[in-house]
């Protein structure tokens, strides 16, 4: 059977392109405005992604570079950015220009005409800060079946809690339902799992000869004292008084002072959302469970979904940005078969009485 074919929108650095092909699809081309992410992308799939605005993008152009017409596209994907949906942006979302290009992708989908379209987001773009955009999506796309979800990351195989938003349109006329995907795995795994095999990264900052993007961040001696106190799932509130930061001398230790800042992850526990702060625990609860410094970027990496042979480039500001941003390739992965089982006819008949789903919980 020929591969479904795909065309990939704020791809990033390859996350959900990777989890795609996985799945089947054959990426014809994507797209993102991030150059190091480009570069990424380009180096570990099929060369096929360029520097784009999204804005810019002519969707005829785009479907005579791959061949196609419209109506033709089997999957139109992508994940525009979210940051200024995140909840950790307390009122930022309301005037976040990123947030507009979300309308650039509903333009993309209009034009496209894809059978299928994935659509990627915080989880919270599910909820009460996307509403304006999901009512427009729902009003625009009514050629589509609209199928929204909520995923957890760990219940696909990684050891992270990560929380996304994922809607799934299928075109009227292909007759079959798209069915969520069931959790792959039965037990969650655990940080020992997924990195429990590393070895510890260079002292002096350099690459583990071994392993790609294996290089720990300089901390200042002052902050390995601080972190040395910290037990596994502990964070600032076990630093002794004298070596507190000063707003944590004022902080109500039972509901302030950001209880992750200064926290160490547990072996036997999950690790929370990786973001692009991983690379400091002063960000988040981003500390190994035994080294006193935080997680390198293929730590990051794994934790993600992404194989060691997977090469992150770039700076190291570069770097955590693209590992923070992705779609973890096996939560793709997972979607993009229930996706697959649908083009093919594979999953259920459309029941006559279909109704559109609610978009938002």
């Amino acid at each position: 059977m020929a591969h479904l074919t795909c065309i990939e929108s704020f791809s990033g650095p390859g996350g959900m392109s990777l989890g795609l092909e996985r799945a089947g699809f054959q990426l014809l081309y994507a797209f993102d405005n991030d150059a190091p992410s480009v570069v990424t992308h380009n180096l570990n799939l099929n060369g096929k992604c360029f520097q784009l605005d999204a804005r810019q993008v002519d969707s005829v152009e785009l479907l005579a570079q791959c061949g196609l017409s419209v109506g033709d596209l089997d999957l139109f994907s992508g994940g525009p950015p979210c940051q200024g949906f995140s909840k950790q942006r307390r009122g930022a979302h309301l005037g976040d220009d990123r947030n507009l290009l979300v309308l650039e992708y509903l333009r993309l989908v209009q034009e496209l005409k894809p059978k299928s379209f994935l659509f990627e987001n915080v989880a919270i773009f599910g909820q009460k800060r996307g509403l304006a955009f999901l009512a427009a999506m729902k009003e625009a796309l009514s050629a589509y079946r609209l199928y929204p979800n909520f995923f957890n990351s760990a219940d696909f195989g990684l050891a992270q809690t990560r929380h996304r938003f994922m809607l799934v349109g299928i075109r009227r006329d292909i007759g079959f339902r798209f069915l969520s995907p069931p959790p792959t795995v039965q037990k969650w795994a655990t940080v020992r799992d997924v990195i429990g095999d590393m070895p510890p990264p260079p002292s002096d900052c350099s690459e583990h000869p071994d392993f790609f993007n294996h290089a720990q961040t300089k901390i200042t001696k002052r902050n390995i004292e601080r972190f040395s106190y910290v037990p596994q799932g502990g964070g600032w509130q076990d630093i002794p008084w004298d070596l507190r930061l000063d707003c944590h001398k004022t902080a109500d230790i039972k509901s302030g002072g950001w209880p992750d800042v200064y926290g160490r992850l547990s072996w036997d526990g999950q690790c929370p959302t990786i973001t692009g702060g991983f690379d400091s625990f002063t960000r988040g609860r981003y500390g190994h469970p035994e080294q006193n410094r935080a997680l390198t970027p293929r730590e990051a990496a794994r934790l993600q979904g992404f194989p060691d042979n997977f090469i992150l480039t770039g700076n190291r500001h570069q770097v955590r940005h693209q590992i923070g941003n992705v779609v973890p390739p096996p939560l793709a992965e997972a979607v993009g078969k229930q996706i697959a089982d649908c083009l093919n006819g594979k999953s259920q008949p459309v029941m006559p009485d279909f109704e559109q789903l609610p978009l938002a919980a």
